[in-house]
């Protein structure tokens, strides 16, 4: 089965309805036939597909006989059959903006960019802060070296969600736009945004875990380290433990950066490397993000 599309290098830690889940409804459906053989769950999912269609594309299915219609057209690698049920899903549930997001991010795993942005325009037109909408397409833009028309984009969502003071929703906007910075090479304009950020939302440990991720990423284990202390109070449970195994692995690299450096032949000694690529995704809070 097809891959989902990745989005690198997000702090946000939102998954859109998106393909994965589509994937991931697929992914299940279709293991639990693979039990039979490969064979077995193709047919299977084609007399399924052949089952379904009619009713949807006669507008008479309900919303879950849609939504599994798509995951098994996903699961197929129908994506051209895929992209067109749900371009007339979309212009017949113009208030469903998920599907228009869902079609934006099917268009661009097609490669269809400029098909992925005209549908994006067509949705941020109706929901100008809908954060999911925003992510995708600061995303397409920085993939096309347009970082700055990302920025200034969400920028302009995130001064709407921050007055007269802010709103929910000015929490997921300043980690994407501080992201956003960040992929710019603007790493002090990222932390100071991430400040301000962490300042309008004192209980939110986001802020602080991506401060952390910033400012490792710069070689500044101390401070990373500092971070990640600010941001442990503010949590409990397993999110604690995930913490403390980060920061002994940040702590580990440091104390190997420092070996090399002093070492006659400029290498630490060998061992295990293996280290968190990412902070661990953080709960989110009680407040909505639209």
């Amino acid at each position: 089965m097809p891959s989902a599309p990745r989005r690198p290098g997000l702090w946000l830690g939102l998954a859109g309805a998106g393909i994965a889940t589509l994937a991931l409804g697929a992914g299940w459906w279709l293991g639990q036939l693979q039990r039979g053989g490969p064979s077995d769950a193709q047919g299977a999912i084609e007399r399924q597909v052949e089952q379904l269609l009619p009713a949807v594309q006669r507008g008479e299915a309900s919303p879950a006989v849609q939504q599994r219609l798509l995951e098994l057209l996903v699961a197929l690698n129908r994506k051209a059959e895929a992209t067109r049920l749900l371009e007339a899903l979309a212009d017949r549930h113009p208030d469903r903006w998920n599907l228009r997001l869902l079609l934006a991010e099917l268009r661009r795993e097609q490669n269809d960019r400029p098909g992925a942005e005209r549908e994006l325009r067509q949705l941020l037109a109706l929901h100008p802060d809908q954060i999911e909408a925003l992510q995708l397409m600061a995303l397409l833009q920085l993939e096309s070296g347009r970082g700055n028309q990302a920025q200034a984009m969400v920028q302009a969502a995130l001064n709407r969600a921050s007055k007269p003071k802010p709103k929910p929703a000015a929490l997921n906007l300043g980690l994407l736009l501080a992201n956003i910075q960040q992929k710019q090479g603007q790493r002090a304009q990222a932390e100071a945004t991430l400040m301000k950020v962490a300042a309008d939302f004192p209980r939110d440990p986001r802020p602080l875990l991506a401060r952390a991720l910033l400012q490792q990423e710069a070689g500044n284990t101390a401070a990373a380290q500092n971070s990640l202390t600010m941001a442990r109070e503010l949590t409990s449970g397993p999110l604690n433990a995930q913490l403390d195994q980060v920061a002994a692995a940040w702590g580990l690299e440091s104390l190997r950066a420092k070996q090399a450096a002093s070492s006659p032949t400029g290498q630490a000694s060998q061992g295990s490397k293996e280290i968190p690529a990412s902070l661990p995704s953080s709960p989110q809070p009680g407040g909505g993000s639209h």
